[in-house]
């Protein structure tokens, strides 16, 4: 699961905030920009293997997979 995405990330007082433009829901808020870079990177990474799971389990059986790019 490797990519490039783009995270928009700002400091509102002493909270980052953060989101990823590409993947709806995947949104952090840490008191540090480490912090949040992780804390994206890892929900990233969650929900893009939940989303796998999820296609493929809609796809049921018999299918194969085909990589694409844009």
């Amino acid at each position: 699961m490797r990519g490039d995405y783009t995270a928009v990330v700002k400091q509102i007082g002493a909270w980052w905030i953060g989101w990823i433009v590409e993947v709806p829901g995947v949104n952090c808020q840490e008191p540090t920009h480490d912090e949040l870079m992780k804390s994206l990177q890892a929900t990233l990474r969650e929900a893009l293997e939940l989303n796998r799971e999820d296609a493929l389990a809609a796809a049921g059986g018999d299918f194969h997979e085909e990589p694409i790019a844009i």
